[in-house]
């Protein structure tokens, strides 16, 4: 079998663990965390959730870029000539670094709230009356982006399959360039 297959499978894997962590941390950790009676244990409890992941997603994210340079090396042939093989490259490349981007964005948000913590909130990402708008609008932007990076991650596992598909032969072949 001609490949990268640990490549592969790490690139994989940290994407899913992209997705399905952040997933689950919008829906289960900030869910959970607004069920707290005490306002401040709601963002207190998620801040601490969020903190206990974000090494494991710095570490899946590193691994995911080492993978994807290790799996463009592995294709770089097949990138210079397949025709849209180096777009679709380029794209996936944009929306992985521009979710990275926005990933770590949330990540400085939510130690914004978690500075702000005592001052509670109605949950994890809603502001509570009388909140500072410091917190207000830290927790309004985590709302939208708690859904945004699950996007993301999920456009970068479509984008991968995407590029699964662009290597079966009927496509290699109809995709080569002179």
């Amino acid at each position: 079998m001609a490949g990268n297959l640990v490549a592969r499978a790490v690139h994989d894997l940290t994407a899913a663990a992209w997705f399905g962590g952040s997933l689950m941390g919008a829906v289960g950790l900030n869910g959970a965390a607004a069920e707290a009676k005490d306002p401040a244990e709601r963002t207190r409890l998620s801040s601490a959730g969020w903190m206990k992941w974000a090494p494991l997603q710095t570490a899946a994210f590193a691994s995911h870029l080492v993978a994807d340079l290790a799996i463009a090396w592995e294709n770089k042939g097949r990138i210079s000539k397949q025709d849209g093989v180096a777009r679709d490259t380029l794209i996936k490349t944009a929306v992985t670094v521009a979710g990275a981007a926005v990933t770590l964005y949330a990540g400085i948000l939510g130690k914004k709230v978690d500075q702000l913590a005592d001052q509670g909130g109605e949950g994890a990402t809603e502001p509570r009356a009388g909140a500072s708008d410091e917190l207000k609008s830290a927790q309004q932007q985590l709302k939208m982006l708690q859904w945004a990076i699950p996007g993301f991650a999920a456009a970068v596992i479509i984008l991968g399959a995407k590029h699964g598909e662009m290597q079966r032969p009927k496509n290699v072949f109809a995709g080569l360039r002179s």
